[in-house]
């Protein structure tokens, strides 16, 4: 699915984020909720401010699992199994609700990491997310 050189770039990309892995998923979050409004449904219990500490723990773990997709690009399938079921199976979310996380995911990063995020690593990651929205999805078929 990723060339050498992709998943260079979004272990490079990976690098920029750790450490402010609660920060990027709380801004992605409020973005999520206030570009389409609709997402926020899933999320009743989250304060609209992004210092909450509500809101910067479910950011925290939602990067979480984006960095163990990282870990294991070469097995995503076993890697988000288990966060497969329970968005599917348990949660319900509506599957057409990732590209849009996608979407504000690549904002948030194209907006902190500004000139270091080339064109060339949006494309990467783009590719990345896509595949891991693919394999969260699976589980509804």
């Amino acid at each position: 699915m990723l060339s050498a050189q992709e998943r260079a770039q979004i272990a490079q990309v990976w690098d920029l984020i750790a450490g402010h892995e609660a920060q990027f998923g709380a801004e992605l979050l409020l973005r999520l909720f206030t570009v389409y409004p609709s997402t926020k449904g899933y999320f009743p219990h989250l304060s609209a401010c992004q210092d909450a500490a509500q809101l910067l723990s479910h950011g925290q773990r939602m990067l979480a699992a984006v960095g163990a997709a990282v870990q294991h690009m070469d097995n995503l399938r076993a890697a988000l199994s288990p966060l497969a079921d329970l968005h599917a199976l348990v949660l319900r979310v509506d599957p057409a609700n990732f590209p849009l996380l996608i979407q504000c995911f690549q904002v948030v990063l194209a907006s902190h990491l500004q000139d270091e995020y080339t064109v060339e690593m949006q494309a990467a990651w783009d590719k990345f997310l896509t595949g891991v929205a693919v394999v969260l999805t699976e589980k509804y078929r």
